[in-house]
């Protein structure tokens, strides 16, 4: 896996460069770092990581509480586990 360095801009930038911060983002499919007097503020994404991002982490909650189940003793069929995610991914 190759990690590159964070892109880190100041907050002027979303004002005075949106369309490059955009293209950053898109072409990156990583987020850019936005700074306010120094101190790190927000990161900003292209819709299409947010999306990636926040499905990953239904995915991960929905794993999480598989994996309780079982440790509390329930099991579940496999038809019951593909309906399930059938209801998630709609």
């Amino acid at each position: 896996m190759v990690f590159s360095m964070p892109i880190i801009r100041p907050s002027s930038d979303l004002r005075n460069n949106y369309n490059e911060i955009s293209t950053i983002c898109h072409q990156t499919k990583s987020p850019v770092y936005i700074t306010k007097n120094g101190a790190g503020d927000l990161a900003v994404m292209s819709i299409e990581l947010y999306e990636l991002l926040t499905d990953k982490y239904t995915l991960y909650k929905e794993l999480e509480k598989g994996i309780k189940s079982l440790e509390n003793g329930k099991k579940y069929s496999s038809k019951e586990v593909f309906d399930e995610l059938d209801k998630i991914l709609k």
